[in-house]
């Protein structure tokens, strides 16, 4: 199955099919002896990596909270922005699991399903020709579509489903029934203009003249965890290009700033539409490269972007 040929051009993600830069392996064979530690592999999307732990092949180790919070460890542990699960759910269906840096679970991760999507399919864990399969997440079912090449797959396109717009969706205090649509709202000294949409989970979307001089790392933190979000939130910070291209920075719930979040994108674009601001397809720039969002006309939103695995290896606990 080929990649669409409107697949956008990127300066900051692999081409599908792409080699890996010079200096730069695949795969990282481990030290010590094989199977004394924990399995895992490292994929990241646009460089949102995450750690994945393969509960199909065998049983997943106890305490994934804390393991999640020792694994992501830049500086003690592999490092990433969480780990993320392959399991099998009662149904038969695939199931996607997923824990912060910080040890929080989190309901649905964009970047992380594609990577997800890819391993599955490398793997054998789904029918022979099958590119389109049913994952169960704590978002519900999402189903990704992968383009596999001699057997690899580099770009998935993933139906992410309907957004919700209501507060008691997303979730946000007022009126349970109410949206939340460029309403402007106090976060300390500062004012900003939201949107909060949920994609499964829940997205503040702030609209800025310039996003590299948005105080994501200062604003970000405050309103994630305001009191007005229950469950806290992850923050974009949106500058409009034109109406078919958005320039993206992000806070994520429990991880912090990182190079991309694909929830976060599907959110940017729906926020942007219901305003007034963009078309319903656009390219979504991030630090970490470009995703490609349609809001499509029966309501669901379409997400396609780039995966790649950095290295395999084994984790010793401490």
């Amino acid at each position: 199955m080929t990649a669409p040929a409107d697949w956008p051009a990127s300066s900051g993600s692999t081409p599908p099919g792409a080699p890996f830069p010079a200096g730069v392996a695949p795969v990282a064979t481990p030290r010590g002896a094989p199977g004394a530690g924990i399995p895992f592999t490292k994929v990241q999307g646009l460089g949102n990596d995450y750690l994945y732990l393969d509960g199909i092949a065998g049983p997943l180790p106890e305490n994934l909270p804390e393991l999640a919070k020792a694994m992501s460890d830049r500086h003690f542990g592999p490092g990433a922005d969480g780990i993320i699960t392959l399991e099998r759910a009662d149904s038969g269906n695939l199931r996607m699991r997923m824990w912060n840096a910080d040890g929080s679970e989190g309901q649905m991760c964009g970047n992380g399903i594609r990577g997800f999507a890819k391993l599955c399919y490398e793997r054998g864990y789904t029918p022979p020709g099958v590119t389109a399969f049913a994952v169960e997440t704590g978002a519900g079912v999402i189903t990704p579509t992968v383009y596999p090449e001699d057997g690899a797959v580099h770009l998935v396109r993933v139906d992410m489903g309907e957004p919700r717009l209501r507060r008691e969706q997303i979730p946000m205090e007022g009126p349970p029934e109410s949206e939340c649509l460029d309403e402007i709202m106090e976060f300390g000294d500062q004012r900003v203009r939201l949107t909060a949409v949920s994609m499964g989970n829940p997205h503040a979307v702030a609209f800025v003249e310039d996003v590299e001089r948005a105080p994501v790392r200062t604003l970000g933190p405050r309103i994630e965890h305001d009191p007005c979000f229950p469950e806290r939130v992850n923050v974009e910070f949106i500058q409009v290009v034109d109406e078919s291209t958005l320039r993206m920075r992000v806070w994520e719930r429990g991880s912090g700033e990182t190079l991309a979040c694909g929830t976060g994108a599907c959110a940017a674009l729906v926020a942007a539409v219901r305003t007034g601001r963009a078309r319903r397809t656009a390219v979504v720039r991030l630090a970490g490269g470009d995703l490609k969002i349609e809001w499509t006309g029966n309501n669901r939103v379409v997400m396609t972007g780039p995966t790649v695995e950095v290295y395999r290896g084994e984790y010793q606990p401490r």
